[in-house]
């Protein structure tokens, strides 16, 4: 039998630490607001000799740097606390066993739907929280 819901099923993360984000906007491409063709969102590092973006003059776009990295104790955090865990079989979430405070199971896309209902099911019996339960889940009267 498939279950409604997961939200019950598993325990919270271990330690839930504040996830600070040095910068959350995305890094415009240079001449993105100019362009139709170019994406706003595709970051390219500018290249050119007079490009004033590279040579950061002031009030121009921002660049990528290591500086904006994330702290280390929070980086690959998702906000309920876990780590994600990509799974493509029930022997892989075994592996979670001793750890499902600190990671959650993501079932990997290219599983079938037979095997996603088995592992999906262990994890429940395993205290495992799987964080894309219901993709290609369908209900009992659709089969």
């Amino acid at each position: 039998a498939v279950v409604s819901t997961q939200s019950g099923h598993y325990g919270r993360a271990l330690v839930k630490p504040r996830i600070v984000k040095k910068r959350t906007k995305k890094f415009t491409r240079h001449q993105s607001d100019r362009y139709a063709k170019i994406d706003g969102t595709s970051w390219r590092k500018p290249k050119g000799i007079d490009n004033r973006v590279r040579r950061r003059f002031k009030g121009q776009f921002l660049m990528p740097s290591i500086g904006y990295g994330s702290n280390k104790n929070t980086r690959h955090l998702m906000p309920d606390g876990f780590l994600k865990f990509v799974v493509h079989n029930v022997a892989d979430l075994e592996l979670l066993l001793m750890q499902n405070k600190r990671y959650a199971a993501e079932i990997a896309h290219d599983v079938s739907a037979k095997k996603r209902k088995a592992i999906v099911e262990r994890a429940q019996q395993l205290n495992i929280k799987v964080t894309n339960w219901q993709a290609k889940l369908r209900s009992e009267e659709d089969n």
